[in-house]
This record gives structure tokens, sequence and C-alpha cells, in this order.
């Protein structure tokens, strides 16, 4: 009889264990889209921080369902334009991002193709936009 006892006690006791839910945690970054294509004329880094400027992303199609209302309230925005390009292979993007204390430091990266590239006639516009998962104040570089 002692047996048993022991044994209901033991299993309800391992039975009600806690459990641990895992908060999962977003990077600092994510590039939403990177195109060698369809950005503006001028060359131009845009910091995107308020809800009606966010709302403006959300309509384009290339990032239409990246961006959640949620990230409107929690992530700032990152808009780099390279500006026109006649010549095939540039690309514009992030080297990297590192949160400090007080705020976001992200450096541009752009790609530019050897000097004996072919010069076309159809101009192109690199773009890239990225959400940064924080509203700490965004210095680019």
């Amino acid at each position: 009889m002692n047996k048993i006892i022991l044994f209901l006690l033991a299993l309800i006791m391992f039975s009600c264990g806690v459990s641990i839910n895992k908060v999962e945690e977003k990077p600092l970054f994510e590039i939403l889209t990177q195109q060698n294509d369809g950005g503006a004329n001028i060359r131009f880094f845009e910091i995107l921080t308020e809800p009606n400027e966010i709302k403006m992303l959300q309509n384009d199609a290339k990032l239409k369902n990246k961006i959640s209302s949620n990230d409107v309230q929690t992530s700032n925005f990152i808009v780099l334009n390279m500006g026109e390009i006649s010549t095939p292979g540039y690309k514009i993007g992030i080297e990297s991002v590192v949160e400090t204390e007080k705020n976001i430091i992200i450096t541009v990266k752009e790609t530019i193709p050897r000097s004996d590239s072919t010069v076309s006639q159809d101009f192109m516009n690199p773009y890239c936009v990225v959400k940064i998962n924080s509203k700490k104040e965004i210095i680019i570089k």
C-alpha cells in the first residue's frame, strides 16, 4: 500500500512540472527586399520611423506581406537608394548593423562592378529596404 501511495505522489509531483515558454528573439535587422532596379533616380538613404511613413511601405507589392501592424510600433525601416546607374552589377545593401546602448549604427555596402563592365543604354535604380527590430535612434554610415 505504501508503494502505491509513493508512486501516485511521485507521479503527481512530476506531472506538475513547470513549462517554459521560449520567447522568439528577432534578429536586429532583416532585409525585406534588395532589387537591382525599381528605386528612385537619385541617391538617398531614408529612415522611416513614423506609422504613416511605414504604412507607405505596406502598400508596396514587394513588401505587402512582410510588414505587420505590430512592426509599425516596434521597428524602424531604412530605404537605401543608389540612384540611376547605367552599368549592370551595382547593388546596395547592408554591411553591418551594431546596436549600442543609445542607438543603432548601420554601415551601408555598395557593390560596384569591375571597371571593364559594359555600359548599357538602359538605366537601373538599385535599392534595398531594411527592417530594424528596434525603435532606437539610427545612424547611417
